[in-house]
């Protein structure tokens, strides 16, 4: 039989150098395809494999993608040490934050059908807010006291985690409508606009939804996110056929990784929709919904949000105020201002880094983050599953990573 020199050059080809494809049938193309370097996109699997060889983190799935393709998408470590089992790019993680910006696009498809204005009171609509007081500390005696609010919680300053709302919420397994009914009646920890605090917004944002809606929050995600976008994997309770590809959640006690057994994400399922940190997902899922954001509020026909919601939404909402501490160097959160679910960074930031002004993403607790980059069409997800006492670095040396390898 004659074959020629030319179909044995293309079966060799096709034997030994396929196209990449993960486990999850996404296409991971050539970095250079989109102008990245492959020679220098490599230089992020040493430094990854170094941490999760010195016991730092458990297991990472990482993933970069630029001009619509994916370019990098590699998982490492384990998802359970104890078991031995391999990290996938199919794990589920507790997202924990990278849940806000979810809720907020949950909360901007009601204000485009009219449902509220963004200047409205929360009272409005959850009675409990009404006459909220704030608690001052006298600069003489240091004694607290109660004082009437200047004025109510807009939703605008719930978007932008400016309404002062403190306070905690209990552990003891209730509702959404329970918990964030005792809420209302705490006192707020500085004048509604005033300040940025990072709390409970994003939870009263959840129970608002399901007010509005007449529709649980789980429910009203599923509906008009998840299915839309095929997040096929984002829930806040895990089917028990799915259970098992949940990675595994750890801690650092005295310099080494420990398993946590009682994380929120147990066999036991939620009853509380946390809208500022409830859900788990996965890298692929949360890729389709960072690229609807990146595309203006579409991704393949489907429209969630208008582009004029987008811009709204990842724009500086909060003046002259910033998200971070001055006094504390924190590479952990992205941007120095804040939209509606979004960090921002800005000319005015401090912790600047590669990424291009006008780049906007955030943080989970648990040692995850994502961003998005309009300005050089990427985005980046990175996730892993540490309760405390993780360095930040890892993270930011993975945008470094991302960035330096851009050849164009």
């Amino acid at each position: 039989i004659l074959i020629s020199k030319n179909l044995i050059s293309i079966f060799f080809a096709l034997q030994f150098f396929p196209t990449p494809v993960s486990s999850q049938g996404i296409k991971v193309s050539s970095p250079e395809s989109v102008g990245i370097s492959s020679a220098r996109l490599n230089r992020i699997d040493p430094v990854i494999n170094d941490y999760v060889n010195k016991g730092k983190i458990p297991g990472v799935v990482a993933l970069i993608a630029r001009h619509g393709k994916v370019v990098y998408y590699k998982s490492f470590g384990m998802e359970n040490i104890e078991a031995h089992k391999k990290m996938s790019d199919d794990a589920l993680f507790r997202i924990m934050s990278m849940t806000k910006p979810i809720t907020s696009v949950a909360v901007m498809t009601l204000y485009e059908e009219g449902k509220f204005l963004l200047s409205d009171p929360v009272s409005k609509y959850i009675p409990e807010f009404k006459n909220p007081k704030v608690a001052i500390k006298s600069s003489t005696s240091g004694t607290v006291e109660l004082v009437p609010a200047k004025s109510e919680i807009s939703i605008r300053e719930l978007l932008n985690h400016t309404s002062g709302i403190a306070g905690s919420l209990s552990d003891t397994p209730a509702s959404v409508k329970t918990k964030i009914t005792a809420l209302a009646k705490m006192p707020l920890q500085s004048q509604p606009g005033e300040e940025f605090h990072y709390g409970y917004s994003y939870d009263v944002l959840g129970y608002l939804i399901e007010v509005i809606s007449h529709m649980p929050f789980d429910e009203y995600l599923k509906k008009h996110i998840f299915e839309p976008l095929k997040m096929k994997d984002t829930y806040f309770n895990i089917p028990q056929n799915k259970y098992s590809r949940l990675s595994s959640l750890y801690k650092m006690n005295t310099g080494k990784l420990e398993e946590v057994t009682d994380d929120f994400s147990s066999s036991v399922p939620q009853i509380y929709f946390s809208g500022g940190g409830g859900l788990i997902s996965k890298a692929s899922d949360y890729l389709r919904f960072a690229r609807m954001i990146l595309n203006k509020g579409e991704l393949e026909g489907v429209r969630i949000l208008s582009r004029k919601t987008i811009e709204l939404i990842t724009q500086n909402s909060i003046r002259d105020l910033f998200i971070y501490n001055p006094s504390k160097t924190n590479l952990g959160i992205i941007g120095d201002k804040y939209g509606y679910g979004f960090g921002i960074r800005t000319e005015r930031g401090v912790y600047n880094g590669p990424e291009s002004m006008g780049t906007f993403g955030w943080d989970g607790a648990y040692y995850t983050r994502f961003w998005i980059d309009p300005k050089e069409d990427m985005i980046g997800i990175f996730l892993s599953q540490v309760q405390n006492n993780w360095s930040s670095s890892l993270i930011g040396k993975f945008r470094v990573l991302a960035y330096q390898a851009i050849s164009d």
